[in-house]
Protein backbone atom coordinates (compact mmCIF):
# COMPACT_ATOMS: atom_id res chain seq x y z
CA UNK A 1 0.00 0.00 0.00
CA UNK A 2 1.45 3.36 -1.00
CA UNK A 3 1.74 6.13 1.53
CA UNK A 4 -0.47 9.21 1.19
CA UNK A 5 1.51 12.16 2.50
CA UNK A 6 -1.54 14.44 2.54
CA UNK A 7 -2.76 12.85 5.76
CA UNK A 8 0.71 12.99 7.30
CA UNK A 9 0.97 16.70 6.56
CA UNK A 10 -2.40 17.34 8.16
CA UNK A 11 -1.37 15.28 11.18
CA UNK A 12 1.95 17.00 11.81
CA UNK A 13 0.93 20.56 10.96
CA UNK A 14 3.36 23.40 10.52
CA UNK A 15 6.33 22.71 12.85
CA UNK A 16 6.64 26.45 13.51
CA UNK A 17 3.16 26.41 15.05
CA UNK A 18 3.27 23.09 16.89
CA UNK A 19 0.42 20.86 15.76
CA UNK A 20 -0.55 17.37 16.93
CA UNK A 21 3.03 16.09 16.65
CA UNK A 22 4.04 18.60 19.34
CA UNK A 23 1.04 17.94 21.60
CA UNK A 24 1.50 16.78 25.21
CA UNK A 25 0.03 13.39 24.27
CA UNK A 26 2.45 12.66 21.42
CA UNK A 27 5.39 14.10 23.38
CA UNK A 28 4.61 11.84 26.35
CA UNK A 29 4.38 8.82 24.04
CA UNK A 30 7.83 9.73 22.73
CA UNK A 31 9.18 10.20 26.27
CA UNK A 32 9.77 13.91 25.72
CA UNK A 33 9.18 16.75 28.23
CA UNK A 34 5.53 17.77 28.59
CA UNK A 35 3.76 20.77 30.19
CA UNK A 36 1.39 18.38 31.97
CA UNK A 37 0.57 14.69 31.99
CA UNK A 38 -1.80 14.13 29.06
CA UNK A 39 -5.05 12.28 29.64
CA UNK A 40 -7.65 10.50 27.53
CA UNK A 41 -10.01 7.62 28.29
CA UNK A 42 -10.56 4.34 26.53
CA UNK A 43 -14.20 4.19 25.35
CA UNK A 44 -14.48 7.94 25.92
CA UNK A 45 -16.35 8.22 22.60
CA UNK A 46 -19.75 7.01 23.70
CA UNK A 47 -21.23 4.78 26.37
CA UNK A 48 -21.51 7.29 29.23
CA UNK A 49 -22.43 10.36 27.17
CA UNK A 50 -26.12 11.25 26.74
CA UNK A 51 -25.32 13.01 23.46
CA UNK A 52 -23.82 9.74 22.20
CA UNK A 53 -26.88 7.70 23.14
CA UNK A 54 -29.07 10.25 21.41
CA UNK A 55 -27.13 10.30 18.14
CA UNK A 56 -26.76 6.51 18.10
CA UNK A 57 -30.46 5.85 18.68
CA UNK A 58 -31.80 3.45 16.04
CA UNK A 59 -28.40 3.11 14.32
CA UNK A 60 -26.74 -0.32 14.58
CA UNK A 61 -23.14 -0.37 15.78
CA UNK A 62 -21.53 -1.59 12.55
CA UNK A 63 -23.61 0.82 10.52
CA UNK A 64 -22.57 3.71 12.76
CA UNK A 65 -18.91 2.81 12.17
CA UNK A 66 -19.48 3.10 8.41
CA UNK A 67 -20.92 6.63 8.40
CA UNK A 68 -17.98 9.07 8.30
CA UNK A 69 -19.87 12.13 9.51
CA UNK A 70 -21.43 10.17 12.38
CA UNK A 71 -18.04 8.71 13.30
CA UNK A 72 -16.54 12.20 13.32
CA UNK A 73 -19.29 13.64 15.53
CA UNK A 74 -19.10 10.80 18.06
CA UNK A 75 -15.30 11.03 18.17
CA UNK A 76 -15.45 14.78 18.84
CA UNK A 77 -18.07 14.63 21.62
CA UNK A 78 -15.71 13.74 24.50
CA UNK A 79 -13.09 16.22 23.28
CA UNK A 80 -15.64 19.02 23.49
CA UNK A 81 -17.07 17.89 26.82
CA UNK A 82 -14.01 16.76 28.76
CA UNK A 83 -11.08 18.67 27.27
CA UNK A 84 -9.04 15.48 26.89
CA UNK A 85 -5.59 15.64 25.29
CA UNK A 86 -6.41 13.20 22.48
CA UNK A 87 -9.38 11.90 20.53
CA UNK A 88 -9.73 8.23 19.62
CA UNK A 89 -11.47 7.20 16.45
CA UNK A 90 -14.96 5.84 17.04
CA UNK A 91 -14.99 2.35 15.53
CA UNK A 92 -14.90 -1.30 16.61
CA UNK A 93 -12.15 -3.91 16.48
CA UNK A 94 -14.21 -6.18 14.21
CA UNK A 95 -14.68 -3.54 11.47
CA UNK A 96 -11.66 -4.72 9.44
CA UNK A 97 -12.54 -8.42 9.65
CA UNK A 98 -16.07 -7.61 8.49
CA UNK A 99 -14.48 -5.72 5.59
CA UNK A 100 -12.33 -8.80 4.95
CA UNK A 101 -15.43 -10.90 4.27
CA UNK A 102 -16.36 -12.35 7.66
CA UNK A 103 -20.12 -12.48 8.24
CA UNK A 104 -20.63 -10.96 11.69
CA UNK A 105 -22.76 -8.55 13.66
CA UNK A 106 -22.30 -6.57 16.86
CA UNK A 107 -25.22 -7.55 19.06
CA UNK A 108 -26.25 -5.10 21.77
CA UNK A 109 -25.51 -6.51 25.21
CA UNK A 110 -23.41 -9.35 23.78
CA UNK A 111 -20.73 -8.03 21.44
CA UNK A 112 -19.45 -9.40 18.14
CA UNK A 113 -21.23 -12.54 16.96
CA UNK A 114 -19.77 -14.49 14.02
CA UNK A 115 -22.23 -16.34 11.78
CA UNK A 116 -19.77 -19.11 10.83
CA UNK A 117 -16.83 -19.51 13.23
CA UNK A 118 -13.37 -19.98 11.75
CA UNK A 119 -12.00 -23.39 12.77
CA UNK A 120 -10.64 -25.05 9.61
CA UNK A 121 -8.29 -24.25 6.75
CA UNK A 122 -11.34 -23.89 4.51
CA UNK A 123 -12.83 -21.36 6.93
CA UNK A 124 -9.60 -19.38 6.84
CA UNK A 125 -9.94 -18.87 3.11
CA UNK A 126 -13.02 -16.72 3.73
CA UNK A 127 -10.78 -14.01 5.21
CA UNK A 128 -9.37 -11.99 2.33
CA UNK A 129 -6.87 -9.10 2.31
CA UNK A 130 -8.32 -5.60 2.58
CA UNK A 131 -7.49 -2.40 0.74
CA UNK A 132 -8.25 1.26 1.39
CA UNK A 133 -11.34 0.92 -0.80
CA UNK A 134 -12.76 -1.72 1.56
CA UNK A 135 -12.68 0.76 4.44
CA UNK A 136 -12.98 4.05 2.57
CA UNK A 137 -15.42 5.25 5.24
CA UNK A 138 -12.63 5.05 7.83
CA UNK A 139 -10.28 7.00 5.57
CA UNK A 140 -12.93 9.68 5.10
CA UNK A 141 -13.79 9.86 8.80
CA UNK A 142 -10.13 10.31 9.80
CA UNK A 143 -9.67 13.12 7.28
CA UNK A 144 -12.78 14.89 8.54
CA UNK A 145 -11.53 14.59 12.10
CA UNK A 146 -7.98 15.74 11.43
CA UNK A 147 -9.35 18.88 9.82
CA UNK A 148 -11.69 19.53 12.75
CA UNK A 149 -9.35 18.65 15.63
CA UNK A 150 -6.55 21.07 14.75
CA UNK A 151 -3.74 20.63 17.29
CA UNK A 152 -5.52 17.84 19.18
CA UNK A 153 -4.11 14.46 18.12
CA UNK A 154 -6.31 11.65 16.85
CA UNK A 155 -5.59 8.05 17.88
CA UNK A 156 -6.33 5.29 15.42
CA UNK A 157 -6.80 1.74 16.62
CA UNK A 158 -7.29 -1.90 15.77
CA UNK A 159 -7.70 -5.25 17.49
CA UNK A 160 -4.63 -7.46 17.85
CA UNK A 161 -4.52 -10.81 16.01
CA UNK A 162 -5.06 -12.94 19.13
CA UNK A 163 -8.18 -11.10 20.27
CA UNK A 164 -9.63 -11.07 16.75
CA UNK A 165 -8.83 -14.77 16.37
CA UNK A 166 -10.61 -15.53 19.64
CA UNK A 167 -13.80 -13.85 18.45
CA UNK A 168 -13.64 -15.68 15.13
CA UNK A 169 -12.91 -19.11 16.60
CA UNK A 170 -15.35 -18.87 19.51
CA UNK A 171 -18.06 -17.27 17.39
CA UNK A 172 -18.38 -14.45 19.92
CA UNK A 173 -17.16 -13.35 23.35
CA UNK A 174 -15.90 -16.09 25.69
CA UNK A 175 -14.95 -16.29 29.36
CA UNK A 176 -12.65 -19.30 28.97
CA UNK A 177 -11.45 -19.06 25.35
CA UNK A 178 -11.61 -22.84 25.35
CA UNK A 179 -12.16 -23.31 21.61
CA UNK A 180 -9.45 -20.74 20.89
CA UNK A 181 -6.90 -22.54 23.05
CA UNK A 182 -7.92 -25.94 21.69
CA UNK A 183 -7.12 -24.73 18.17
CA UNK A 184 -3.95 -22.99 19.32
CA UNK A 185 -2.58 -26.05 21.09
CA UNK A 186 -4.06 -28.75 18.85
CA UNK A 187 -3.46 -27.24 15.40
CA UNK A 188 -0.59 -24.79 15.73
CA UNK A 189 0.00 -24.53 11.98
CA UNK A 190 -3.60 -23.50 11.37
CA UNK A 191 -3.44 -21.17 14.36
CA UNK A 192 -0.38 -19.35 13.05
CA UNK A 193 -1.91 -19.18 9.57
CA UNK A 194 -5.05 -17.59 11.02
CA UNK A 195 -3.14 -15.07 13.13
CA UNK A 196 -0.83 -14.30 10.23
CA UNK A 197 -3.82 -13.53 8.02
CA UNK A 198 -5.35 -11.35 10.72
CA UNK A 199 -2.04 -9.52 11.22
CA UNK A 200 -2.06 -8.61 7.51
CA UNK A 201 -5.64 -7.33 7.74
CA UNK A 202 -4.89 -5.37 10.91
CA UNK A 203 -1.74 -3.79 9.52
CA UNK A 204 -3.56 -2.72 6.34
CA UNK A 205 -6.39 -1.24 8.46
CA UNK A 206 -3.96 0.77 10.59
CA UNK A 207 -2.06 1.91 7.51
CA UNK A 208 -5.25 3.42 6.12
CA UNK A 209 -5.67 5.39 9.35
CA UNK A 210 -2.04 6.53 9.41
CA UNK A 211 -2.12 7.63 5.78
CA UNK A 212 -5.31 9.59 6.48
CA UNK A 213 -3.64 11.49 9.32
CA UNK A 214 -3.92 9.86 12.77
CA UNK A 215 -1.20 10.97 15.19
CA UNK A 216 -0.85 7.63 17.02
CA UNK A 217 -2.25 4.10 16.94
CA UNK A 218 -3.32 1.70 19.67
CA UNK A 219 -3.36 -2.07 19.26
CA UNK A 220 -5.92 -3.63 21.61
CA UNK A 221 -5.22 -7.21 22.71
CA UNK A 222 -8.17 -7.38 25.07
CA UNK A 223 -8.03 -11.13 25.73
CA UNK A 224 -4.26 -11.74 25.84
CA UNK A 225 -4.39 -11.90 29.64
CA UNK A 226 -5.95 -15.36 29.30
CA UNK A 227 -2.52 -16.73 28.36
CA UNK A 228 0.67 -17.61 30.20
CA UNK A 229 3.80 -15.72 29.24
CA UNK A 230 5.24 -18.81 27.53
CA UNK A 231 2.11 -19.26 25.43
CA UNK A 232 1.96 -15.56 24.66
CA UNK A 233 5.52 -15.59 23.38
CA UNK A 234 4.97 -18.72 21.29
CA UNK A 235 1.50 -18.16 19.86
CA UNK A 236 0.82 -14.42 19.98
CA UNK A 237 3.91 -12.22 20.16
CA UNK A 238 5.15 -12.90 16.59
CA UNK A 239 1.82 -11.77 15.12
CA UNK A 240 1.44 -8.64 17.25
CA UNK A 241 5.05 -7.82 16.40
CA UNK A 242 4.26 -8.19 12.69
CA UNK A 243 1.61 -5.48 13.04
CA UNK A 244 3.56 -3.08 15.22
CA UNK A 245 6.90 -3.49 13.45
CA UNK A 246 5.04 -3.02 10.18
CA UNK A 247 4.34 0.53 11.35
CA UNK A 248 7.91 1.29 12.36
CA UNK A 249 8.27 3.68 9.43
CA UNK A 250 4.88 5.34 9.95
CA UNK A 251 6.21 8.19 12.08
CA UNK A 252 3.53 7.85 14.78
CA UNK A 253 3.71 6.43 18.32
CA UNK A 254 2.41 2.90 18.78
CA UNK A 255 0.51 1.88 21.94
CA UNK A 256 -0.07 -1.75 22.93
CA UNK A 257 -2.75 -2.58 25.51
CA UNK A 258 -4.29 -5.67 27.05
CA UNK A 259 -6.39 -6.59 30.08
CA UNK A 260 -5.06 -8.85 32.84
CA UNK A 261 -1.60 -8.71 31.28
CA UNK A 262 0.53 -7.95 34.35
CA UNK A 263 2.75 -10.99 33.73
CA UNK A 264 2.94 -10.21 30.00
CA UNK A 265 3.98 -6.55 30.17
CA UNK A 266 7.62 -7.18 29.39
CA UNK A 267 6.78 -9.40 26.43
CA UNK A 268 4.20 -6.94 25.15
CA UNK A 269 6.81 -4.21 25.26
CA UNK A 270 9.01 -6.34 23.02
CA UNK A 271 6.37 -6.39 20.27
CA UNK A 272 7.60 -3.14 18.75
CA UNK A 273 5.59 -0.59 20.70
CA UNK A 274 6.45 2.85 22.07
CA UNK A 275 3.88 2.82 24.88
CA UNK A 276 2.54 -0.08 26.92
CA UNK A 277 -0.97 0.27 28.30
CA UNK A 278 -1.38 -1.08 31.84
CA UNK A 279 -4.66 -2.17 33.41
CA UNK A 280 -5.56 -1.27 37.00
CA UNK A 281 -4.11 -4.44 38.55
CA UNK A 282 -0.43 -3.48 38.24
CA UNK A 283 0.97 -0.27 39.77
CA UNK A 284 2.67 1.88 37.14
CA UNK A 285 6.02 1.92 38.92
CA UNK A 286 6.02 -1.89 39.05
CA UNK A 287 4.91 -2.01 35.41
CA UNK A 288 7.78 0.25 34.44
CA UNK A 289 10.28 -2.11 36.08
CA UNK A 290 8.82 -5.01 34.08
CA UNK A 291 8.66 -3.13 30.78
CA UNK A 292 12.01 -1.35 31.00
CA UNK A 293 13.20 2.24 30.72
CA UNK A 294 12.75 2.63 26.97
CA UNK A 295 8.92 2.62 26.88
CA UNK A 296 6.28 5.06 28.07
CA UNK A 297 3.29 3.74 30.01
CA UNK A 298 -0.42 4.47 29.78
CA UNK A 299 -3.01 4.05 32.52
CA UNK A 300 -4.31 3.01 34.88
CA UNK A 301 -7.27 4.13 37.04
CA UNK A 302 -9.79 1.36 37.74
CA UNK A 303 -12.94 2.36 35.78
CA UNK A 304 -15.09 1.34 38.75
CA UNK A 305 -13.41 3.97 40.92
CA UNK A 306 -15.16 6.65 38.88
CA UNK A 307 -18.37 5.55 40.62
CA UNK A 308 -16.90 6.28 44.07
CA UNK A 309 -17.16 9.57 46.02
CA UNK A 310 -14.95 12.33 44.63
CA UNK A 311 -12.39 12.31 47.51
CA UNK A 312 -11.70 8.64 46.72
CA UNK A 313 -11.31 9.41 43.01
CA UNK A 314 -8.99 12.31 43.74
CA UNK A 315 -6.77 10.23 46.02
CA UNK A 316 -6.45 7.51 43.37
CA UNK A 317 -5.61 10.02 40.64
CA UNK A 318 -2.87 11.42 42.86
CA UNK A 319 -1.50 7.92 43.51
CA UNK A 320 -1.39 7.03 39.82
CA UNK A 321 0.30 10.29 38.87
CA UNK A 322 2.88 9.69 41.59
CA UNK A 323 3.58 6.13 40.42
CA UNK A 324 3.63 7.24 36.79
CA UNK A 325 6.62 9.48 37.51
CA UNK A 326 8.77 6.34 37.58
CA UNK A 327 8.21 5.94 33.83
CA UNK A 328 10.08 7.90 31.15
CA UNK A 329 6.68 8.97 29.78
CA UNK A 330 3.16 8.70 31.18
CA UNK A 331 -0.24 9.07 29.52
CA UNK A 332 -3.01 9.08 32.12
CA UNK A 333 -5.92 6.78 31.26
CA UNK A 334 -8.19 4.20 32.78
CA UNK A 335 -7.11 0.58 33.16
CA UNK A 336 -9.93 -0.39 30.78
CA UNK A 337 -12.88 1.36 29.14
CA UNK A 338 -15.33 3.87 30.60
CA UNK A 339 -18.34 2.10 32.14
CA UNK A 340 -21.74 3.14 30.73
CA UNK A 341 -23.02 4.19 34.16
CA UNK A 342 -20.15 6.66 34.71
CA UNK A 343 -21.15 10.27 35.38
CA UNK A 344 -19.57 12.30 32.54
CA UNK A 345 -18.96 15.20 34.92
CA UNK A 346 -16.58 13.01 36.91
CA UNK A 347 -14.51 12.36 33.79
CA UNK A 348 -14.34 16.10 33.16
CA UNK A 349 -13.17 16.68 36.74
CA UNK A 350 -10.50 13.98 36.41
CA UNK A 351 -9.08 15.65 33.29
CA UNK A 352 -8.89 19.00 35.06
CA UNK A 353 -7.33 17.41 38.17
CA UNK A 354 -4.66 15.57 36.18
CA UNK A 355 -3.76 18.75 34.31
CA UNK A 356 -3.62 20.79 37.52
CA UNK A 357 -1.62 18.30 39.60
CA UNK A 358 0.90 17.54 36.86
CA UNK A 359 1.48 21.05 35.48
CA UNK A 360 5.18 21.88 35.18
CA UNK A 361 7.52 23.95 33.02
CA UNK A 362 8.35 21.96 29.89
CA UNK A 363 12.06 22.64 30.22
CA UNK A 364 12.12 20.70 33.50
CA UNK A 365 11.07 17.53 31.65
CA UNK A 366 9.70 14.70 33.69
Amino acid sequence: MTTDTTGAAARDGDPRRGGPADSPFVRACRREPVPHTPVWFMRQAGRSLPEYREIRANVAMLESCRRPELVAEITLQPVRRHGVDAAILFSDIVVPVAAAGVDLDIVAGTGPVVAEPVRTAEDLERIRPITRDDVSYVDEAVRLLVAELGDTPLIGFAGAPFTLASYLVEGGPSRTHAKTKALMYGEPELWHALCGRLAEVTLAFLRVQVDAGVSAVQLFDSWAGALSEADYRRYVLPHSAAVLSGLADAGVPRIHFGVGTGELLGAMGEAGTDVVGVDWRTPLDAATRRIGPDKAVQGNLDPCLLLAPWPVVEAEVRRILDQGRAAPGHVFNLGHGVLPETDPDVLTRVVALVHDLSARPVEQGR
